[in-house]
C-alpha cells in the first residue's frame, strides 16, 4: 500500500475568523487535531488554499454577488492561512480557485490513485467537494472527522453523513485511528 498524504484543505483566516460570514465555530478545535496528524505525516502533508480568482464571467460571478465580503484580492489577509497553519508542510500550498482541490496539481503531487486524508474547512464545503471527485479518480480517501470544521453543526453532521455513504472508496474516521494506522 503507497504512504497515505496527509491534505489539509483550507486553513485561511477566511473560514477561522468569528467575524468572517464563513467563519466556522469548530475552526481551533479541528487544528488542534490537525497539528497531531500534520506531525505524523511529516513530508506527506499537503496544505490548500481556497483563493477568489475565478472568472466572474462565470457562475462564479454571482457567486461573488451573493458573498461581496469575500470579492477582494487574493493576497487580501482575509486568505491568508491562519497562524496555527505554518509550518504544516514543508512544500508551498496548493492554491486553487475551487471548492475542490483534487485535480491534476494535487494528482501531480501525490500520484494519480493516492491514499489520501483529509481534513480542513469546511467539510460541507471543500471537504466534500475534494474527497468525491478523488474517489471519483480511484484515490482512496479517509476523512478524519474531528479534524475537519463544518460551517455549523448541522451542516458538519449531514456532510459526513453523505461521506459515509460512499464506502470502500470514502471512509470517515478520528485522528486517533489514522494515527494508530501510521504507526502499524
Amino acid at each position: 500500500m503507497p504512504q497515505p498524504w496527509l491534505v489539509v484543505i483550507d486553513p485561511q483566516n477566511i473560514f477561522a475568523s468569528p467575524e468572517s460570514a464563513w467563519g466556522s465555530p469548530f475552526f481551533a478545535e479541528a487544528m488542534t487535531k490537525i497539528h497531531s496528524l500534520a506531525e505524523a505525516f511529516g513530508p506527506r502533508v499537503v496544505v490548500t488554499r481556497w483563493l477568489p480568482t475565478a472568472d466572474r464571467a462565470t457562475a462564479w460571478g454571482d457567486y461573488f454577488a451573493a458573498w461581496p465580503f469575500a470579492d477582494v484580492p487574493a493576497d487580501d489577509p482575509l486568505y491568508g492561512l491562519v497562524r496555527d497553519a505554518a509550518g504544516l508542510s514543508p512544500r508551498a500550498t496548493l492554491d486553487l480557485p475551487t471548492f475542490g482541490k483534487w485535480g491534476p496539481e494535487l494528482a501531480a503531487i501525490t500520484g494519480p490513485a493516492p491514499h489520501l486524508v483529509l481534513c480542513g474547512v469546511s467539510t460541507d464545503c471543500c471537504v466534500i467537494s475534494t474527497a468525491l471527485p478523488a474517489a471519483d479518480a480511484g484515490a482512496h480517501v479517509r476523512i478524519v472527522a474531528d479534524a475537519c470544521a463544518g460551517s455549523t453543526a448541522e451542516n458538519q453532521a449531514a456532510a459526513l453523513h453523505v461521506l459515509g455513504l460512499y464506502p470502500p472508496q470514502i471512509t470517515v474516521t478520528d485522528t486517533a485511528a489514522v494515527l494508530a494506522a501510521l504507526t502499524r
